[in-house]
């Protein structure tokens, strides 16, 4: 890969159908690669078993090309690569970086209900740490026990200076200590997305991430991940969402129109391309 060429990728989970808003955040990072003479990536993100399935994987392909969207290289699919996402933890947990964390999610809401003022982060409250203050003793027989735990960031102990990141130019600072010690990994979810998705960005030679404007703030996560694991810093582009009648965005969970129901209406892969904002995305980035 030249020094100068714009790599970047679509990463969807297939919990579900592609929607307009997903054909625009393709459509957003296809046009920058492609208008820069770069390469653009396909990544399958089916880490959490529990809510993804094997034929929404198909749609996504399907969708995709009917579309006229092309990418370069095989598609990567996170759940073949397990190992690679436990090596990771493996090394940050050798560094004293990570804790085992035992308690259920009704056990932190407990302690947060009583604490007089719990801080929040971009996710909700924050954990109030009530496994980083275990002793090592402890936290090896309860292992040994069987008991199921994830593991968690030690924040405090992860922090060394300062971080920033670049969006269009422009360099923004990271406060990743407002995301509290993050969960990198859960007993049913063997790695979480930071991790992964910070991971494969590395791997794959990714030098600009576009995504939706509502994962703006896990950037600040993702370059204290980065700076731990001595991986590239990459660019930013944060797309704004698109949204229904009511300006509410477009979900899975809402039910909204997918690609596939569109298809099945008749409705052309130009017309959906076009309803999805294509005619609004910048073709020749003055950036690059």
């Amino acid at each position: 890969m030249g020094a100068t060429e714009i790599v970047t990728r679509f990463a969807p989970s297939p919990t579900g159908y592609l929607h307009l808003g997903h054909a625009y955040s393709a459509l957003f990072a296809w046009h920058r690669a492609r208008a820069a003479g770069g390469r653009f990536l396909l990544r399958i993100e089916d880490i959490d078993p529990t809510r993804c399935r094997p034929d929404f994987t198909e749609a996504i392909l399907e969708d995709l090309a009917w579309l006229g969207l092309d990418w370069d290289g095989e598609v990567r699919v996170q759940s073949r690569h397990l190992p690679e996402y436990r090596a990771t933890l493996d090394a940050l947990s050798a560094r004293g970086l990570l804790y085992p964390c035992f308690c259920t999610r009704a056990d932190i809401a407990r302690e947060i209900a009583a604490s007089a003022s719990a801080p929040h982060g971009p996710d909700g409250p924050l954990y109030p740490g009530t496994c980083r203050r275990l002793s090592s003793d402890e936290r090896a027989a309860r292992i040994a026990r069987g008991e199921p735990h994830a593991l968690r960031l030690d924040m405090e102990a992860a922090l060394d200076g300062p971080l920033d990141f670049e969006e269009e130019g422009t360099r923004f600072a990271c406060e990743p200590a407002r995301f509290g010690d993050a969960v990198l990994a859960r007993k049913d979810v063997p790695a979480s997305y930071h991790l992964c998705v910070t991971h494969d960005d590395a791997l794959q030679g990714v030098t600009l991430v576009t995504r939706g404007v509502d994962l703006r703030p896990a950037t600040d996560l993702h370059r204290l991940l980065q700076s731990l694991m001595g991986w590239p810093q990459p660019r930013y582009a944060h797309h704004p969402l698109i949204t229904d009648e009511s300006g509410r965005r477009l979900a899975k969970r809402d039910r909204a129109a997918t690609i596939r129901d569109l298809r099945a209406q008749g409705v052309s892969a130009a017309e959906v391309r076009r309803r999805a904002g294509e005619g609004n995305l910048p073709r020749a980035p003055s950036l690059f």
